[in-house]
């Protein structure tokens, strides 16, 4: 348990104290951020605030994992500090998507190419690095014949028949591309996407501790040895989900209205595989979609938008994505934020509720 506690305090500070400096180092070489010209006229203010600060707390979260084994190895000898290959597997995920979203950046930014890159090249990339994770999440069974994913379907915990590894790797893409996509959708106004996302880590967090308790690797000990948990590392994920919480709270100081940094691609990309890992490898990749459910709402937006437009050529909202049909409602840019973290909250209230539920009902 200290590892969590250490995880997201090194996390925390490594934003906190890193981010100035990478804002400072964007800035002097002119990495700074694109407004759309279609977008809310309240935007153009923002047009060159230093982009990609999603590297910030890529680094630090990896940073946070491995210095948490190191402290708590250190303080307390006993305790089994190793990285697991579910922690390594998703901060893997987390690393790739990042750069998939760094190179979209860096064209946009430094080629002066406003769309980054091509569809084909950043789908290819996004295919890769998701294909990698899914194929190796299969792998490496502990003594429990246990591997980090699980070719079942899951909720709260697996369920159905087996789906089999090809049909698994495709519905694992769709996870990732899913939450990346919504994430990117959502990061279009001062720490929203940041919020929402500190919220889900924390969730996260709980979920691995709790798994973890409940694991039926301890089912000697358990109430009701039936009512358990096969994860293979559950509190070794939620190490990795408290240094993502740790890590985007401390970016979100600087995130914040009026932000001095934007994550970019290069942030929303990550974040959004880093959670459609922690789902797949928690085995609750169906109850991520209420976790997170403003990501999903503000993704549905987009899909409604395009879809009416297309169908009978009028659109539902002002603008999609749905923060800026708000904006453009008259709301201010901090009213739709924090607004849309409460929605954020509650989602992740009512996903914990039923994970929760779910496990005192087998009790």
């Amino acid at each position: 348990m200290k590892q969590i506690l250490f995880a997201g305090v090194i996390g925390l500070f490594l934003t906190l104290v890193g981010t100035p400096l990478l804002i400072k180092l964007l800035a002097r070489k002119g990495y700074g951020q694109y407004i759309r010209d279609d977008g809310p006229r309240e935007h153009a203010s923002k047009r060159g605030t230093p982009t990609m600060g999603g590297i910030a707390f890529i680094l630090a979260t990896v940073a946070a994992y491995f210095l948490a084994k190191l402290v708590t190895d250190y303080v307390d000898p006993k305790a089994d500090a190793a990285p697991t290959f579910s922690g390594l597997l998703v901060l893997g995920l987390m690393v790739g998507m990042g750069i998939v979203g760094f190179l979209d950046d860096y064209i946009k930014i430094v080629k002066r190419r406003s769309l980054g890159l091509r569809a084909k090249a950043k789908m290819s990339g996004q295919l890769i690095v998701g294909i990698t994770f899914a194929v190796l999440a299969l792998q490496f069974a502990d003594n429990r014949g246990n591997t980090p994913a699980s070719t079942k379907l899951s909720f709260i915990t697996d369920f159905g028949w087996t789906i089999g590894p090809v049909l698994f790797v495709l519905w694992a893409l769709f996870m990732i591309l899913a939450m990346s996509n919504g994430v990117n959708l959502t990061d279009g106004l001062d720490g929203l996407a940041t919020g929402a996302s500190v919220l889900v880590f924390g969730a996260y967090t709980f979920i691995g501790v709790w798994q973890f308790q409940e694991s039926c690797a301890n089912a000697t000990t358990l109430t009701n040895p039936g009512a358990c948990y096969e994860v293979r590392d559950p509190l070794d994920l939620a190490v990795v989900a408290s240094a993502l919480m740790g890590s985007c709270l401390g970016f979100l100081w600087w995130n914040t209205s009026p932000a001095k940094i934007f994550m970019g691609d290069t942030g929303s990309l990550a974040l959004g595989g880093v959670l459609a890992g922690l789902a797949i490898c928690s085995r609750t990749e169906l109850l991520v979609a209420i976790l997170g459910g403003l990501f999903v709402l503000i993704t549905m937006s987009v899909v409604i938008q395009v879809g009416s437009f297309k169908l009978t050529g009028k659109r539902v909202f002002r603008m999609a994505p749905l923060q800026h049909h708000f904006e453009l409602k008259g709301w201010s840019e901090v009213l739709v934020v924090v607004r849309f973290w409460i929605i954020q909250g509650i989602c992740v209230i009512v996903g914990l509720g039923i994970f929760y539920a779910g496990w005192a009902a087998d009790k």
